[in-house]
């Protein structure tokens, strides 16, 4: 199963993160738009992804909730008919919530460093080292915190869970 060494912060300051990420990454980033509906499952997190250009990702992950860099072991599968997938799966699971976000893509190494507008909830920041084979764990985990420095996110910034989670606890309030 692929791995990342992942990170999620708010941002603070989304033009000195994005002048950062700009210059490290050498490139103006890229756009995407990205709609996710998580479904229910007893373990880890299953959500389809719909993408801009009508295709879709069905991802299946499981990472702990804490903050700070952590490894993330993941499966995902390719769809040309994502609302006809989200359709079967929601009737069969049932839907946990929906999170939509407009995120900059910069590649920096063998990481994505993504700055993230989600809906509902604000400015955020995510890093996902991409763990080569063989690589350790301690290594990706390394890479993430001097981005992280890089970057000027700092440790009381860092955010536990997944953005479903932060938009399920603000229903709850």
């Amino acid at each position: 199963m692929p791995s990342n060494v992942e990170i999620k912060a708010v941002v603070r300051d989304p033009g000195l993160l994005t002048e950062r990420a700009k210059q490290l990454s050498r490139s103006e980033g890229t756009l995407i738009r990205q709609q996710d509906t998580f479904f229910r499952v007893e373990k880890g997190r299953l959500k389809l992804r719909h993408l801009q250009d009508g295709t879709g990702q069905l991802i299946f992950y499981e990472r702990p909730d804490m903050d700070g860099p952590k490894l993330s072991n993941y499966s995902l599968s390719l769809t040309n008919d994502p609302e006809g997938l989200t359709k079967v799966l929601s009737d069969a699971l049932g839907v946990k919530g929906v999170v939509k976000k407009e995120r900059y893509l910069y590649l920096v190494g063998q990481t994505r460093v993504h700055v993230d507008t989600v809906e509902g909830l604000g400015q955020f920041m995510e890093l996902e080292v991409v763990m080569k084979e063989g690589q350790s764990v301690e290594e990706g985990e390394a890479i993430a915190r001097e981005l992280m420095q890089l970057l000027g996110v700092k440790k009381e910034d860092l955010i536990v869970g997944a953005y479903i989670d932060l938009l399920m606890a603000d229903k709850q309030e």
